[in-house]
C-alpha cells in the first residue's frame, strides 16, 4: 500500500487516483484524456484544488491558493488532436508558468459506485436497492433505485438542493408521488427514454433538452434538470473527502466553486 501521509508527486497521485477510479475500463468509450493532462516539473504536490471545469478562472483561483494540482471533471483534451492556440494555448501556458498539474477524470467519476456524481445524487435522493442505469457505449454510468416512501418531485428537488441553486428545469409530467428514480448527471437528457422504458417515475439529470420534452410528457415521466454544473460537483467533493481521509492531515485540498448556471 502506498504511504499517503506525506506530500506526493503527480506520478504517485496518479497511481492513487487510478487505484479506485476505473480509467482503464473507460479507455475505449470515454473521449476525455483521463489522468494527467498537463504535468508539473516533478515537484511534490502540497495542495490539490478540485473544480468542475478546466477553465482559466479555475486555474487563476487555484494559483491564488497555491495549489500544485487541479483535479477537474471536464479537462482540456477530448479525444482528437487539438491545435495549441488561442484559449487552449493560454490555459496550458498558465499551468506551466505556475507549475500546476492538471488532472482530469470524466466518465469514471460519473460512474463510481460510491464517490461518483450519480452515486452521490442517488444517496441525496435517499434511494434504496440501487442498481446501475443508463447505457453509454456499453457501460452503465448512472444509477436507479426505489424510495422507501413515495416522494414528490418538489421534495426530490429539496433533497438534492443543488448547492442552494435553483434547478435548470422541473418537469412534473408523471405521478404526483414517485416510488422510483434514476440519475444520470450532466448532458444525459436522452437517458430519459431509458427511464420511460424501465417504468421509472422520476429522472434526474443535468441538462434539459427540447428533444425529450414530448417523450417525457407522453411517457408520463417526471424529470428534474438540475443543470450540468450543479449535478457534477458531487463526485469531485466526494473524491476530495476521500483524499482527506486517505492522504492524511498533511495533504491540503480545496473545492473551487465556479457555477455557470447551465
Amino acid at each position: 500500500m502506498l504511504n499517503l501521509t506525506m506530500s506526493m508527486t503527480t506520478i504517485q497521485l496518479d497511481a492513487f487516483f487510478k487505484s479506485f477510479l476505473d480509467m482503464d475500463g473507460f479507455a475505449s468509450s470515454d473521449r476525455s484524456l483521463n489522468g494527467i493532462q498537463v504535468d508539473n516539473d516533478g515537484s511534490v504536490v502540497k495542495k490539490i484544488a478540485f473544480g468542475v471545469d478546466a477553465a482559466m478562472e479555475t486555474f487563476e483561483q487555484a494559483a491564488v491558493i497555491n495549489a500544485g494540482m487541479i483535479f477537474v471533471h471536464h479537462g482540456l483534451f477530448w479525444g482528437a488532436p487539438a491545435s495549441v492556440a488561442g484559449n487552449l494555448r493560454r490555459r496550458i501556458k498558465f499551468l506551466l508558468d505556475h507549475n500546476i498539474c492538471l488532472y482530469a477524470v470524466h466518465l469514471p467519476l460519473d460512474q463510481h459506485p460510491k464517490l461518483g456524481n450519480n452515486a452521490v445524487l442517488a444517496e441525496l435522493l435517499g434511494l434504496e436497492n440501487i442498481e446501475p442505469f443508463g447505457d453509454y457505449h456499453g457501460r452503465k454510468i448512472g444509477f436507479k433505485g426505489a424510495f422507501p416512501k413515495p416522494v414528490s418531485i418538489d421534495e426530490a428537488v429539496k433533497r438534492i438542493n443543488f448547492m442552494g441553486r435553483p434547478p435548470q428545469g422541473v418537469f412534473p409530467f408523471g405521478k404526483k408521488d414517485c416510488t422510483t428514480a434514476a440519475v444520470v448527471s450532466g448532458g444525459s437528457s436522452m437517458s430519459a427514454k431509458n427511464a420511460i422504458e424501465e417504468g421509472i417515475d422520476l429522472f434526474v439529470t443535468g441538462e434539459s433538452s427540447h428533444s425529450v420534452y414530448h417523450e417525457c410528457l407522453e411517457g408520463k415521466l417526471n424529470m428534474i434538470a438540475g443543470g450540468h454544473y450543479s449535478t457534477e460537483v458531487w463526485g469531485l467533493q466526494a473524491v476530495m473527502r476521500h483524499c482527506l481521509a486517505e492522504l492524511g492531515s498533511k495533504t491540503d485540498v480545496e473545492f473551487i466553486d465556479i457555477p455557470t448556471g447551465l
